[in-house]
C-alpha cells in the first residue's frame, strides 16, 4: 500500500476478527512506531502490549467505572454517561491486542512525540491489513498507579496512547473530510 493510500482509507476500526496477530507482527509494528520524530530526539515513548483477554476485560469495566465517577470534573464526558454505564460495552472492541504507548514526563515534547509515534504504528497496522483505533476512554485507568503496578510501568510514566489492534471484521466506512481551514497564507 502506497502511503498516500494508508492516510486516505485508514479508519478507527470498532468491530475486530477474533484471529490474534503474530507476535513477530506486533514487534514490526513497534519498531516502525519509534521511527516518528520527537523532540531534541529524545524518543521518550515505552510500550505496554496486552493480549490477555480476560485482563482486557476487567480492564474495560474498571475504566467505565473510573470515568463514571469522575463525569462530574469532565462534563465533556457526559454525553456518554449512558454509554459508560452500559455492562455490555467493551470499550476495546474486542479486539486482541491493546498497546499502551507511555512516556516519561522528563521530555517536553512527550505527549506529542508519543502520539506520533501512535500514528506511525496506525498506519503500518492499517498497510499490515491491521485495523486499530485510539482508545481515549482507556488514558484515565491507564494512568493510574494500580494500573502501572500491574503493567510494570514507572510510577512517573504518563499513558498518552491507548491504541487497539486487530483484523477488522468488516471493510471500513468511508468518509468526508473538509477541506484544509487556512487560517492564514502570508507572503
Amino acid at each position: 500500500m502506497e502511503l498516500v493510500e494508508a492516510i486516505r482509507t485508514r479508519r478507527s476500526v470498532r468491530k475486530y476478527k477474533e484471529e490474534p496477530i503474530p507476535a513477530q507482527t506486533i514487534r514490526e509494528l513497534l519498531e516502525l512506531a519509534v521511527w516518528a520524530p520527537s523532540g531534541m530526539n529524545t524518543q521518550p515513548w515505552a510500550f505496554v502490549v496486552v493480549e490477555d483477554r480476560e485482563y482486557l476485560k476487567d480492564l474495560s469495566g474498571r475504566a467505565k467505572t473510573f470515568l463514571l465517577e469522575r463525569l462530574r470534573m469532565m462534563p465533556q464526558l457526559e454525553k456518554y454517561r449512558s454509554m459508560l454505564a452500559d455492562p455490555g460495552l467493551d470499550i476495546f472492541y474486542g479486539a486482541p491486542v491493546l498497546v499502551m504507548i507511555y512516556s516519561s514526563k522528563a521530555s517536553t515534547t512527550y505527549i506529542n512525540d508519543c502520539s506520533m509515534a501512535a500514528l506511525n504504528l496506525m498506519l503500518a497496522a492499517w498497510d499490515r491489513g491491521i485495523g486499530s483505533c485510539w482508545i481515549g476512554f482507556a488514558s484515565g485507568i491507564g494512568n493510574t498507579s494500580e494500573v502501572k503496578k500491574e503493567l510494570g510501568v514507572p510510577e512517573e510514566y504518563a499513558l498518552v496512547a491507548p491504541v487497539i489492534l486487530g483484523y477488522p471484521a468488516g471493510p471500513a466506512n468511508p468518509v468526508q473530510r473538509k477541506p484544509p481551514r487556512i487560517l492564514n497564507w502570508r507572503k
